[in-house]
């Protein structure tokens, strides 16, 4: 009895965690939590009516991912994107989208490759706006990422996910790119119709310029 309760306890307190960091973290990609902004636990902890354990846990995951600075016995300050992140979370989420499309691709059947040629469109759709940007390559790649059948990359992505959407929010196709983009994006969902795992992964890694 004893074991099955602090089990529970445990798992309720990761829960709880996770919550909090949702919710710091969304702060952060909205821009209500500004770069520089600096964010106290015991306030936190007060607005969300929780105690500051699991307030100090959600802070030290985003500060692993980059997205805080914490300062102990003081305060946490929210970080800036730099055009060095940029260039990091581009380079990364390309090399990781790449995966999720040669892993998926050829195992996905024809009405899932069809979902998915769907969601390309909006890849077309968002070639002008740099949030709409992140959203329609996200709606494709973590589809893909779901249906990769490998659960080690996809809860590697599910982790990544807060940072990527923070770091590239505002980070849009060039204008003088755009055209060569949109038959990226065409020869792309050509190869997911023909179920072509290596020129799907190649095309992915040219829409992060890899």
């Amino acid at each position: 009895m004893g074991s099955t309760g602090s089990t529970n306890i445990g798992e309720s307190k990761q829960l709880l965690a996770e919550e909090v960091f949702h919710h710091i973290g969304g702060q952060i990609i909205d821009g209500t939590l500004a770069a520089g902004e600096r964010i106290r636990d015991v306030d936190v902890a007060e607005e969300l009516h929780v105690s500051r354990t699991p307030v100090r846990e959600a802070l030290q995951r985003l500060e692993r991912l980059g997205m805080v600075t914490m300062y102990p016995s003081r305060y946490t300050e929210v970080t800036a994107v730099t055009p060095e992140t940029v260039a990091q979370s581009l380079e990364f989420a390309g090399y990781q989208a790449g995966i999720a499309a040669r892993l998926a691709v050829p195992r996905i059947t024809m009405a899932q490759r069809e979902h998915v040629v769907a969601l390309v469109e909006g890849l077309h759709a968002s070639l002008e706006d740099g949030t709409e940007t992140s959203n329609a390559r996200w709606a494709v790649f973590s589809y893909l990422g779901d249906h990769s059948g490998n659960s080690q990359h996809r809860t590697l992505i599910d982790d990544a996910s807060m940072v990527l959407f923070r770091n590239l929010r505002d980070w849009v196709v060039p204008p003088s790119d755009r055209a060569r983009m949109g038959q990226v994006y065409s020869d792309f969902g050509d190869a997911v119709r023909s179920a072509d795992g290596d020129t799907a992964e190649r095309l992915v890694r040219a829409m992060y310029y890899l």
